[in-house]
């Protein structure tokens, strides 16, 4: 899929496959457990947003920052809130972002980094491990393996790419924003081609969660028939998990869909006002006892930070990487 606007959300949409193929091993989800929230030392950004800044002054060459302009930030979270403000599940929506530090602080801070681990519960598969810089409101990416710096990969907006392919174990065009589309939530629920629906309540782990279904308009993206399901803390309006299918026509070239499964977020971590889960437990779901099943993978977000001064040209495809047109 493409990523993140009408052009650009379809990456997006369909990069959870991963996600969809860890195996699993019988057991029940335990009590979740209390964690302090642990504030992140990151300074918000004293400047203005590069789009602002004239991109030579006198005297001294000055590269574009990789930041949006003030004024598009401010007509995107008006134009963002008065469609979620239309509709109930919309507005639900809108909660969880506030709670979650706004959206205007979301597109503001520059551009999230973060190393994200993907551990399956099954040893047999494989585990992913990144360090990725990405973009909040064009959705390019950059990653890096650990230990490795020269092995990186990433989308530029229009293509996917890689370098040392033999170092990177990952479907590179899928990967590069599959943890950031979850980690995004709610934020990422408020772009454009997503709509969203009412679909009641549910008890999970002593909470009790309003549920948003999102799905996307027909001709958005590779895999329209994907869908999530926000769980929406009802007291405190954060976001508690999701629920998920994936259907990918790169995976399901026969039609069909991946089993629905769900991923738990626990713990919390604020980053210059922005709050964000801590780790993820992803279960295969049992859509007639509307239950979790079998805990099929563990994973973590960590080193997490916002970066105002990286150039527009960090996301560009670096001198000597390979373009990955596999889908």
């Amino acid at each position: 899929m493409s990523l993140f606007n009408t052009k650009n959300i379809a990456i997006l949409i369909t990069c959870v496959a991963f996600l969809a193929s860890c195996s699993s091993t019988k057991t029940t989800a335990g009590e979740q457990p209390t964690e302090e929230v642990v504030e992140a030392s990151v300074e918000a950004p004293s400047s203005q947003p590069a789009s602002d800044i004239p991109e030579s002054q006198p005297g001294a060459a000055v590269e574009k920052t990789a930041l949006p302009s003030s004024q598009w930030i401010a007509e995107r979270v008006k134009s963002s809130q008065e469609r979620l403000s239309a509709t109930r599940a919309g507005q639900t929506i809108w909660k969880a972002i506030e709670a979650h530090g706004g959206l205007e602080q979301w597109y503001s801070r520059g551009p999230l980094k973060f190393r994200f681990t993907y551990t399956p519960v099954d040893p047999e598969k494989t585990v992913r491990d990144s360090v990725q810089v990405i973009d909040t409101w064009s959705a390019r990416a950059r990653h890096s393996m650990p230990g490795n710096e020269a092995a990186q990969f990433g989308w530029d907006g229009s293509q996917a790419w890689s370098t040392q392919d033999e170092a990177i174990n990952v479907n590179v065009r899928f990967w590069s924003l599959t943890p950031f589309y979850f980690v995004g939530v709610p934020f990422v629920m408020a772009d454009e081609g997503i709509n969203l629906e009412e679909a009641g309540e549910i008890e999970f782990e002593g909470r009790t969660y309003d549920l948003v279904k999102a799905t996307f308009a027909q001709g958005t993206g590779d895999a329209p028939d994907d869908f999530y399901v926000v769980y929406v803390d009802r007291e405190t309006g954060r976001v508690g998990g999701v629920r998920y299918i994936v259907s990918y026509p790169g995976f399901f070239p026969d039609g069909g869909h991946s089993p629905e499964k769900f991923m738990a977020y626990d713990g919390e971590q604020r980053v210059d006002g922005v709050l964000f889960p801590q780790t993820f437990r992803t279960f295969m779901w049992d859509a007639d006892k509307n239950t979790t099943l079998d805990l099929a993978t563990n994973s973590s977000m960590t080193d997490v930070a916002f970066d105002a001064t990286l150039t527009d040209s960090y996301f560009s495809v670096p001198e000597g990487a390979s373009i990955v047109d596999k889908m």
